[in-house]
Formats: structure tokens, C-alpha cells, sequence
């Protein structure tokens, strides 16, 4: 018999073969004992997804799973594509339960309390460890939904104390369908917010390597709804933007916009807001919330790997050596990556680091959308001298 300490607390797994029945079958071998409490997985879209969201049911019945599609995944061997990583949570060590909300339009801070309320009375129920300082939840979004923020914000207000990070799900850089999943469906239009509570260390946290350039652009017409801004300093938005960061018009495309996005700043803090495309009228539609009147900021990268080794490193010297980092990585992120010629040094970065996840439309991290960031939590090993065998 292996001593205790041995048995992992978490597994992870991936596979990139195509047909669903053994995409799942194989993670099933990877994944499944006799303590699996949950599953939590990223696929790239291209999977037949009825046929997996089948599969997957059958082959972990009784496990709760939970996930969704994405830009591009983070596997045990780092960078993926075209293909499916998850996670296996030990019951022993995570309660965890994970709930949907179909109507992102109508949420409201009564509709947060109640599911959140749900998801704690279900950890409440494990006895595995108080939910004050032990408890962390991951919410993932339909990423074309352009309902984040409200989402975000309203379930923010329900969970208090408890730190939140998630992504906006993805479909390979095709803009068109995105899916979250849950009770053996894939849903779009719709999200899902899982809690986790569990006696091992961990740290939530979040990063980007955008630094701020002194070009400001004045947001003088927009409609939030779309995501769209029609005029900067009272001009077209795309001569605007285009002069600020040193190109014609012409030039703008997803490598200008990966290069040289636009930040706001609140509360002393930058956060990044990135353009998803220019339109035939020159206006800019964005992948966060943009309203009238805010003040932008020209930005530029720094080392893509330098801001997110350093919240790695102090996670690390918190919770110790890492048991599993859960990411949530920008597609433009790794867009960077493949421009400047870094994905091998990343893929590597995450590979050491334990780094499972996945390339999202959008990061989230305590009720905020935000992009271009990786965020996540590092969760550390059981320790045996402290029972946690």
C-alpha cells in the first residue's frame, strides 16, 4: 500500500484525440479513483460538442463536471491546441459544487445570493474546512455574451469576502460560438460559478505586463451596450486610436491589437481594455466594457513572462511548492507569445509551475472583466505535518 502523502490531491490530464467518446474515455483514465469529487476541463471548440457533453456524462457518472470551451489550452505540457486539459479534484481534499445562470440580462443581487447561498451550504455540508479563508470561486462566461461586468459585479456583491477569478470562454479566435458547461450540456448565452473550499493553501491573483505610454484618448461616443466606441477626442476612433500608437488605419489588426492596447486606470491601478476589430465605419468594438466620458491610456507590453513569474513566485513562498495553478491566460497573451517568438519559454514557464487552464475572451478577478491578464489561484501541496494526509 502507498502512504498517504502520495495520492495526489488533484490529478490532471489532456487529450487531443478528435473523436468524443475517447477525448473523454481518455480522461477517465487519467482522472478517475475512487475519491474523484469533481472534474473541471477547457476544450478547444472544434470538438463535436453534443457528442462530448455525452461522453463526458457517461464516463464520470456521479462526478460533478464542469468547464468550458476556449482560445487555446494550458495542458501538463503547457501550451495546447485543438485539444482538452482538465482537472480532478480528491473530495477528500475540495467540496466543490458549481451552479448556471442562463439569464445573464436579468441577474440580480437576489438571484447571486440565492445560488450563491446554494454552493455554501454544499461546502458547509463536506466539514472539510470553515468557508472564511478557505473558499474560492471560479466563474467562467459566455465570452460573447458582453454581459461580464454585470454578472461579474452582481455576484461579486454575493460573495463577499471570498475571492473570485474566472475567464470568458473562447472558440479558437473564431468570434462566432462560445460555451460554458454543465449537467452534461454545453450552454451559450449563459455561465457558470463554481465554489471551492478546501483546507490546502492557496492565493488567488492576477497580472499583466502593460505599462503605460502618455498618449490619452478621451471616450466622446460610445455605446456600452455593443462594446463599441464611435469617436475618440471627438474624432473617429480608429484615426484616433491609429495615431496614438504610431500606424495608419490601414495597419490595425489583431497584432496591432495584442501589441498596443488601451488601459484604464481606477483606483491608481491600470487595467487593460483590448480592441477586437475595427469596423467599416472606423469605429473600435472592444472585448470590455467601454463607456462615454472615460479617459484611455496608450499602453505597451513589458516581458510577457517577468509580472506573472513574480505572482507565481510569491504565491509559491505562500502556499509552498504548487499542487496545481489554475490559469486563466489572455488569447492575446499567447498571441504575443507566437509574435515575439516566446511560446516555447512560455509553455515551459507554465509547464513548471504546474499551470492548467486555458486562453480566454476575458479575465475575471473580484467582480472585474478585464483583459490581456493571467490570472488564477496556485493551490499548495497537502502537508503531512499538519494532518493534511
Amino acid at each position: 500500500m502507498k502512504p498517504a502523502t502520495t495520492i495526489p490531491a488533484v490529478r490532471v490530464a489532456s487529450s487531443s484525440v478528435r473523436d468524443p467518446m475517447l477525448a473523454a474515455t481518455n480522461l477517465a483514465s487519467q482522472l478517475s479513483h475512487d475519491h474523484l469529487g469533481c472534474v473541471l476541463f477547457f476544450c478547444s471548440a472544434e470538438y463535436d460538442l453534443g457528442g462530448l457533453g455525452i461522453a463526458l456524462e457517461h464516463v464520470f457518472q456521479g462526478v460533478r463536471v464542469c468547464g468550458c470551451t476556449s482560445a487555446g489550452e494550458i495542458t501538463p505540457e503547457g501550451y495546447g491546441r485543438g485539444c482538452i486539459t482538465a482537472i480532478g479534484f480528491d473530495q477528500r481534499y475540495f467540496a466543490i459544487d458549481c451552479a448556471l445562470i442562463r439569464e445573464l440580462d436579468q441577474f440580480s443581487l437576489q438571484d447571486a445570493q440565492g445560488v450563491i447561498d446554494g454552493l455554501l451550504s454544499t461546502c458547509r455540508d463536506a466539514r472539510l474546512a470553515p468557508v472564511k479563508g478557505n473558499t474560492f470561486a471560479i466563474t467562467l462566461l459566455d465570452g460573447l455574451s458582453s454581459r461580464e461586468e454585470l454578472v461579474l459585479a452582481t455576484l461579486n456583491a454575493a460573495l463577499g469576502s471570498i475571492p473570485q477569478f474566472g475567464g470568458s470562454a473562447g472558440d479558437d479566435e473564431r468570434l462566432a460560438n462560445t460555451h460554458v458547461f454543465y449537467d452534461g450540456e454545453f450552454h451559450t448565452g449563459a455561465a457558470t460559478v463554481m465554489l471551492v473550499n478546501t483546507p490546502l493553501d492557496f492565493r488567488v491573483f492576477s497580472t499583466h505586463h502593460m505599462v503605460e505610454r502618455s498618449q490619452k484618448l478621451v471616450v466622446t461616443d460610445a455605446c456600452a451596450e455593443s462594446r463599441t466606441v464611435y469617436e475618440l477626442n471627438a474624432e473617429p476612433a480608429a484615426d484616433a486610436y491609429a495615431r496614438a500608437v504610431g500606424v495608419t488605419v490601414d495597419a490595425l489588426d489583431r497584432k496591432i491589437f495584442a501589441l498596443r492596447p488601451l488601459g484604464v486606470k481606477i483606483g491608481g491601478h491600470y487595467f487593460v481594455r483590448s480592441i477586437q476589430r475595427v469596423n467599416p465605419d472606423k469605429s473600435l468594438t472592444f472585448y470590455c466594457a467601454v463607456e462615454t466620458g472615460i479617459v484611455m491610456t496608450a499602453m505597451e507590453p513589458e516581458s510577457l513572462l517577468d509580472s506573472v513569474r513574480t505572482q507565481l513566485e510569491a504565491s509559491e513562498r505562500v502556499v509552498g511548492p504548487p499542487l496545481v495553478t489554475i490559469g486563466c491566460d489572455c488569447f492575446l497573451r499567447r498571441l504575443e507569445a507566437e509574435l515575439t517568438g516566446e511560446v516555447e519559454a512560455v509553455s515551459e514557464f507554465l509547464r513548471h509551475h504546474k499551470v492548467i487552464g486555458f486562453n480566454t475572451y476575458g479575465e475575471q478577478f473580484d467582480g472585474m472583466h478585464i483583459n490581456q491578464t493571467f490570472t488564477g489561484v496556485v493551490i499548495g501541496q497537502p502537508d503531512v505535518r499538519s494532518g493534511q494526509s
